[in-house]
């Protein structure tokens, strides 16, 4: 996917793979926008209490911190947004700084989508997606799986693209 051009990470997006990545990250941006609701378990992963057994001082730092975490959370997810084509296929060229704005938002990403599909570190994600398949191949969880394990793909070949051009 993501291969090392000069000081550049570039990929070609097939017109699937733009609108899946420009549905993922809208939904982090609205999720952060619209649907921040601290109950919400996804909201809890990506903004974990500092001092767990500490409620009052974690509110107090939230207090202090997350306005400017949920800011960077919605610009790097803007950032994919703005890469992408805006439809159709298309190529991505990102520089160091903006793979790493990348790198951060598809990790919230999937943090997200694994706390929706419950995946856990002992998942073994293959085995999921063929009980998934096996139990219902149409079903939204598979796509779900599917696009979960896309993202881990797209993430760590970023990643090797990202080190290899420093």
């Amino acid at each position: 996917m993501f291969r090392r051009h000069g000081n550049q990470c570039v990929a070609i997006f097939a017109v699937d793979e733009v609108r899946v990545l420009r549905k993922v990250a809208g939904e982090i941006v609205g999720l952060l926008m619209d649907g921040f609701d601290h109950d919400d378990p996804v909201v809890g992963r990506l903004f974990p209490d500092i001092y767990p057994e500490r409620p009052d001082d974690s509110a107090e730092f939230r207090l202090y911190t997350e306005g400017d975490l949920k800011t960077g959370k919605i610009d790097q997810a803007g950032a994919i947004l703005a890469a992408l084509p805006d439809d159709g296929p298309g190529e991505v060229r990102l520089d160091g700084e903006e793979a790493e704005a990348w790198l951060r938002a598809i990790n919230d990403a999937r943090l997200a989508m694994g706390v929706r599909l419950e995946i856990r570190a002992e998942t073994d994600l293959g085995e999921e997606l063929d009980d998934a398949v096996a139990t219902d191949p149409a079903s939204s969880r598979v796509f779900q799986l599917s696009v979960y394990a896309y993202l881990g793909y797209l993430q760590e070949s970023l990643l090797n693209a990202l080190v290899a051009v420093r």
